[in-house]
């Protein structure tokens, strides 16, 4: 049978949402969460592959915003609940849904798509580049101890119920956005998605636990956590779970990790999402015991090279014809002149003769800062043309602060 591919009519949600569930598991969140879920769904921008009535394949994407380098922000499609289910593999469902896809993105005037890569091997041939690395840790804090900075104490950290502290945590987390690229900036009632607090979110923990620090009565940072209790012979050995840290000033950040390391019967704080340049791990006594890993976060894909690369500042001046290739996307394949200074930047079409080839992959991994085109040249992805024009342009890309995804979707 034929398969039919279109846009989703909100009836046809449930099939469709519990399709993209059993393709990641099949184990289904609890009904608040699905119904928030609903609640978010902007069904326009849904995609569904049919069999007849049977729902075989999911894709959709939010109207976002993400934190670029240079303090701004651009548009960007957050691209999720992508599924192909088992009995109907090896079809093209999944390419055709992607070509679908892009194409929308591109109608609807957002030049970039982001997304989590549940399997990164599946994104590298639509265009998408690993843009953000996230780390992982697990704090051994009892052998493990904080040199914090000069004032710290003067940080007052006080508990508060999440869903009463939620503007407050908002507006630290909107005010994180210039700093640091890859963080998305909230849509309507995401902010009470980050604090859904039902037992299946707390995986055998405690509910969601929040404290606030504050100086001179001002908000500057808060911690989300999760305690998950455990004794043994030699006595309690708990652990804290870190879902958010958000902190304005180096004092706020480190009194909210000098108090999550000494909660009373816990040896453990496990960061599951954190930035590779986290400050703590200069504060930390021993960074061997603090078991560091780095992870793959989000996967950029320009869907229009010219706007997303104007949308953008620059590190230093640059003035560098790019040849760029895309497959996926022809509209994106030539030549483009990208010029940029403290003014502003312009990336158009151009015939002149070229200085760096990249495919529109590379551009993506590239475009928050935190890969470098050196470290994708070095690996035989990015070839320079004109002798000098990598240093140059890779010094311009890059960023002062490793780009960082902390918002899930």
């Amino acid at each position: 049978m034929t398969t039919e591919l279109r846009v989703l009519k909100p009836s046809e949600w449930d099939k469709w949402y519990g399709n993209v569930v059993l393709a990641f598991g099949g184990v289904a969140g609890a009904p608040e969460h699905t119904e928030m879920m609903r609640t978010i769904t902007h069904f326009d921008r849904l995609i569904g592959a049919w069999d007849g009535a049977e729902c075989v394949g999911t894709a959709g994407s939010f109207p976002f915003r993400v934190s670029v380098p240079g303090g701004t922000t651009a548009p960007m499609a957050g691209v999720s609940g992508v599924s192909v289910a088992a009995t109907h593999r090896r079809r093209g469902i999944l390419t055709s849904m992607m070509r679908r896809q892009l194409d929308d993105i591109r109608e609807r005037g957002e030049p970039l798509a982001v997304l989590w890569a549940s399997e990164p091997v599946i994104y590298g041939r639509f265009g998408y580049g690993m843009a953000t690395r996230q780390l992982k840790a697990s704090i051994d804090t009892g052998r493990v101890s904080l040199a914090v900075p000069e004032g710290t104490d003067g940080i007052r950290l006080r508990r508060a119920k999440p869903d009463e502290a939620l503007a407050d945590l908002e507006a630290i987390y909107a005010r994180q956005l210039a700093d640091r690229p890859g963080m998305i900036v909230r849509l309507p009632d995401w902010d009470r998605l980050q604090i859904l607090d039902t037992p299946a979110d707390q995986g055998g923990g405690s509910p969601l636990q929040c404290v606030l620090a504050e100086r001179d009565g001002e908000a500057v940072g808060y911690a989300l956590y999760r305690l998950h209790p455990s004794w043994d012979d030699s006595g309690a050995n708990g652990t804290v779970t870190v879902q958010d840290l958000q902190a304005v000033g180096a004092p706020a950040h480190a009194a909210l990790a000098r108090f999550l390391f000494g909660i009373d019967l816990t040896s453990t704080v496990n960061m599951p999402n954190r930035p590779v340049d986290d400050g703590w791990q200069h504060l930390v006594s021993d960074v061997r015991r603090c078991s560091l890993r780095q992870w793959d976060g989000l996967y950029v894909r320009p869907v229009e090279v010219g706007a997303a690369l104007a949308a953008r500042g620059y590190r230093a001046p640059v003035d560098v014809v790019l040849d760029v290739e895309d497959a996926f996307c022809p509209w994106n394949a030539g030549r483009w002149r990208l010029s940029a200074d403290a003014e502003g930047a312009v990336c158009e079409r151009t015939s002149d003769a070229a200085d760096l080839a990249l495919s529109v992959r590379e551009l993506g991994s590239a475009y928050l800062g935190g890969v470098t085109l050196r470290e994708l040249a070095d690996a035989g992805r990015v070839r320079e043309i004109a002798p000098g024009a990598l240093a140059r342009t890779s010094l311009a890309f890059g960023g002062e602060v490793a780009p960082w995804g902390p918002h899930n979707f």
